[in-house]
């Protein structure tokens, strides 16, 4: 596939990865990718991302006023985010990490939902049965393994329903492990969202060895936004993360992570591999985090102005905003705006009436029943 080679805010080259819109607003050819996305839904993927940010913003605002214990960032990552949200079915089941606010808001959660844990008065946030997207966590790449758990339990299903199935030949390279199952393109898919600092994590390689050897229908989606906190990615790998796929057997695609329409096109492309049987993908979307890694930390300390103002000129809303700016009027983005501006004040009230907990709900689901310690532990919590 065709590879986009620039020269990095370091001055060193840089495969950004498959890109379908330049950072100019120009649609270019890929020979393997084509842009799946109509106009109705590149003006959506348009609105999402410019809300995302505002709420961004207005969380991170929340935090330095002492509402919010911590806020993650998201700037800079909106079209990764949003571009593989979109690519997946509703019934596919999403893991993000502790950063994908986008994916979440995309599928419907409740914006305030995702400050619940970030503010102290609950230790998750949403239903993840109701909206298909488990809670978020905080031990790194933890969630590829639960995702992998959750893919197995699929493909388990599958053979049950489909005893024939056992054993035949999935329609991708999966390099020789277990046959994979053919579900007609019709069956759940598994997306698991990790960082490039997680890919270095031993629950990372694991996942990928499980996998691989069961042909599980998952595909890792990993946005390498460049710092897994001060420690650059280059550091962490001489090489692109997505060939690290090639050691345990599937298909890797490295995508330019700020061109929502690229990121668009290669994952559903990957969630379709996934659901016909091929087993999983790893994607790496090159993007930036153009925030600090929490709002505990300063970036300053170690991120170089000029990589920052190389990433900014490549900003993913943007870039799409050039292209949209052929067909739309200056009052379409503003109405855009303002919508945004209106959600973030919205997001700002309900998170200052979120009600304090019970002191006593601090040891609740802590297990799926009771027992004698967790008993013993809610007596000693005063609630005077």
């Amino acid at each position: 596939m065709a590879l986009m080679a620039e020269r990095g805010g370091n001055g060193a080259a840089f495969d950004v990865g498959v890109r379908l819109l330049t950072p100019d607003g120009e649609l270019v050819d890929d020979p393997r990718f084509s842009v799946r996305a109509g106009s109705g839904q590149t003006e959506s993927f348009y609105r999402e991302m410019v809300r995302a940010r505002r709420l961004d913003e207005e969380a991170t605002a929340l935090q330095r006023q002492g509402e919010l214990v911590l806020w993650i960032p998201l700037r800079g990552q909106e079209a990764a985010q949003v571009g593989s949200a979109a690519a997946a079915r509703p019934g596919d089941f999403l893991f993000p990490s502790y950063r994908e606010h986008a994916v979440v808001w995309h599928r419907g959660i409740p914006a305030v939902d995702v400050l619940r844990l970030l503010r102290g008065v609950s230790h998750g946030g949403w239903d993840p049965e109701r909206y298909q997207v488990a809670n978020y966590v905080l031990v790194l790449a933890s969630q590829t393994l639960h995702a992998v758990g959750y893919g197995l339990g699929v493909r388990m299903d599958d053979l049950t329903r489909r005893p024939d199935l056992n054993g035949a030949a999935g329609t991708g390279d999966t390099g020789g492990t277990a046959g994979a199952v053919g579900t007609g393109g019709d069956g759940q898919v598994v997306m698991v969202y990790l960082g490039d600092g997680a890919m270095s994590q031993g629950d990372a390689n694991e996942a990928f060895v499980w996998a691989a050897s069961f042909a599980v229908p998952v595909v890792f989606f990993c946005q390498n936004n460049q710092w897994a906190i001060s420690t650059p990615s280059s550091r962490q790998s001489p090489v692109p993360l997505a060939r690290r796929a090639e050691g345990f057997g599937f298909p890797g695609v490295r995508v330019d992570g700020n061109d929502v329409l690229a990121v668009h096109a290669v994952t559903s492309w990957a969630l379709d591999h996934a659901r016909a049987g091929g087993g999983p993908v790893l994607i790496e979307a090159n993007t930036y985090r153009m925030a600090p890694h929490t709002t505990s930390d300063d970036a300053t300390r170690y991120q170089q102005a000029a990589e920052l103002a190389w990433w900014q000129a490549r900003d993913p809303i943007d870039r799409l905003g050039r292209l949209l700016a052929h067909s739309h009027d200056a009052a379409w983005f503003e109405q855009v705006r303002a919508e945004a501006d209106t959600a973030a004040a919205a997001l700002r009230r309900e998170c200052l009436a979120l009600p304090d907990p019970a002191p006593r709900s601090l040891v609740d689901h802590v297990l799926v029943g009771d027992s004698s310690l967790l008993r013993e532990q809610r007596g000693q919590i005063w609630e005077g």
